[in-house]
Order: C-alpha cells, then structure tokens, then sequence
C-alpha cells in the first residue's frame, strides 16, 4: 500500500527555519485578488508596503516553501501519485497576529490518517514559532484519491449544518484569468493550476485554481466586509474544499455572522449553476 499509516504516523517532525519579507506579503495579496481598485485606501493596506497589514492566511504560503499538501507528500510512509492528490480542506489557528517581515520555525508532521474508503486522508500539521513564541499552527487534509479500504479509523465527522437564515452580507469576487499563474509564484508549483496535459491528468477540463487561493480570497472578503479590514481581530479559519474554482469565475462569498464567528459558504456563479467551492466554512475573530 502506498500509504503506510503507522510509519506515517510514527515519523519524526520534519523541523527548518522560514523567513519571509514585506515583499513577499505583498505578492501574496496579489495572489489572492487584492489591489481591485489599485487606489482604494482598504486595497491599499495589503498592496501599500507603507501600510502593510498582513493577511492572516499568508501563513499558508510563509517562507514559500512547499505548502502543507506538498510537504505532506514527502513524509515517510507516504508514496502516492500527485495527479491522484486534492486538497481537501485547511484549517488555520493565529497564536498572534502576523509580522509582516519574520524569520521562524516551522515544525511539521503528519497528524492523523483515516480511511474514507475510497480514499485517504492526511492531515498535514505545521506548528510556527519566532523568538517570541509560537506564531500559528495549520492542519492541511490531503485527499488522496483510491487509496483507501485498508479498515483503518475513517476520523472525525466534519460536515455541518447550513446557516439557519439569510447571509449577513453576500459579496461577489471575480477571479482572474491568470489568478492562479500570479498565486503559483508565492510556492505551490504543482502543475495542476497551470499546465492542462496534468490537469486533463488529473481529471479536470483545464488548471484549476489552487484551493489556497479561494481560502485567502474568501478570508479577506470577510475581514473586509465584517471585520472592519482589521485583521488582528481573526482568530482562526477552517475550510473544506467542496469544490474547484476555475480562473476567470466568479465567486459570490455569503456570511452569516454570529458571537465570535462567521460562517461563510462559498459558490462559483454565473456558468456552472452555483456549484458550491468552500463548505463548512468558519472564521473565527475577536
């Protein structure tokens, strides 16, 4: 079996230092679709290296390395092809907000795997600290297609309820054509968002956007819409991918705002009939 989960399980945490640069902030926001318009003063504190506020999902692409999909790809235990791999979902945790420039440590180990009968699940854990202490902790699910059924512990139930009632607020986010060819360069290289031989591979008619991507676009919708643009105020954000974004679709990002968290449910409109993008979906804030 190309999983092996008591190995995987059993491996050390994979332990290095990342570093990363107001610069490499600003990409990132790029990445994610801000800066529409170029000189709005909410776009400009994430494009404004005079006025920086960090995201809180840039710790998904910190240091840009491998993200949490990758990474969990290359743990002992695990040999599987990467055509047959999706991410299934993130979740995100800020011990504190983000320093736009920083140096740190990343821990990262393979968490828990199940069994989902026609597929495994990963889950990826990376723990960050700097100098002053620990920074976030990520827990990435891996999806890896036709290589479930060994009887193992098929984990936690993670669907919800919907939102009782209307949204809050519903905001509509247009994607770029060439959204996740800009999003690839802060480190996810996986030729499936802009190579279509491997995406048609894979499964899909053409690259798909990364779902990383979709999770930034839809946190910032919400810090912008909710929060106030303060993004010392997010706590946490939790996800699953129900779904693929192709560039050039629109997004239409509802919320439903309760004590200490939004729930947001996420669609792609206006030509595959709303098909839904993020489930299950919740920021967590002061």
């Amino acid at each position: 079996m190309p999983i092996d989960a008591a190995k995987a399980l059993a491996a050390e945490p994979r332990t290095g230092e990342i570093s990363w640069t107001p610069k490499d902030v600003l990409l990132y926001h790029l990445g994610i679709g801000a800066g529409r318009p170029a000189t709005d003063p909410g776009e400009l504190r994430y494009t404004l290296e005079s006025r920086l506020h960090v995201l809180p999902s840039f710790a998904t692409v910190a240091g840009a390395g491998s993200p949490g999909v990758i990474s969990g790809l290359s743990m002992p235990g695990v040999d599987v092809d990467l055509a047959r791999v999706l991410h299934g979902g993130q979740s995100l945790t800020l011990h504190r907000p983000l320093p736009a420039e920083g140096t740190a440590t990343a821990t990262g180990r393979i968490a828990a795997v199940y069994d989902k009968g026609k597929a495994a699940v990963l889950v990826m854990r990376t723990d960050v600290a700097d100098a002053e202490g620990p920074l976030w902790t990520s827990d990435a699910q891996i999806y890896v297609r036709g290589e479930g059924g060994w009887g193992g512990d098929r984990g936690p139930a993670v669907r919800c309820a919907p939102p009782a009632g209307a949204p809050d607020r519903t905001v509509e986010r247009p994607v770029r054509e060439d959204q996740a060819l800009l999003y690839r360069l802060c480190g996810d290289w996986n030729p499936l968002h802009a190579d279509p031989e491997f995406a048609r591979r894979a499964g899909f008619d053409r690259p798909i956007l990364h779902g990383l991507c979709t999770y930034g676009i839809t946190l910032k919708a919400v810090v912008d819409t909710l929060l106030g643009g303060d993004v010392t105020r997010v706590r946490g954000c939790t996800a699953r991918f129900a779904g693929v974004v192709y560039p050039g679709e629109t997004l239409r990002v509802r919320m439903w705002r309760g004590d200490g968290e939004v729930r947001v449910s996420v669609d792609a409109v206006r030509g595959r009939g709303d098909a839904p993008v993020l489930a299950d979906t919740s920021v967590q804030y002061s």
